[in-house]
């Protein structure tokens, strides 16, 4: 059984190419991944915003919900 071996610009370029292949084949999916970034940006921006940096003890945060 014969092997060849694969410089690492050789194995860069085919691996280059085939994502290159699959986004341009496949748009969704990088839509999909932008998408669910910007929505886990905002989420993080919205829970620093709402930091108040006041605390509340667990008994505070159970009642509420049993409420």
């Amino acid at each position: 059984m014969q092997t060849n071996e694969l410089s690492k610009t050789e194995l860069r370029e085919i691996i280059k190419e085939a994502v290159t292949a699959v986004l341009t084949e496949r748009k969704d999916l990088l839509e999909d991944a932008l998408s669910e970034a910007l929505l886990d940006m905002k989420l993080g921006l919205a829970m620093e915003e709402a930091d108040s940096g006041e605390y509340v003890t667990e008994e505070t945060i159970m009642s509420k919900l049993t409420e």
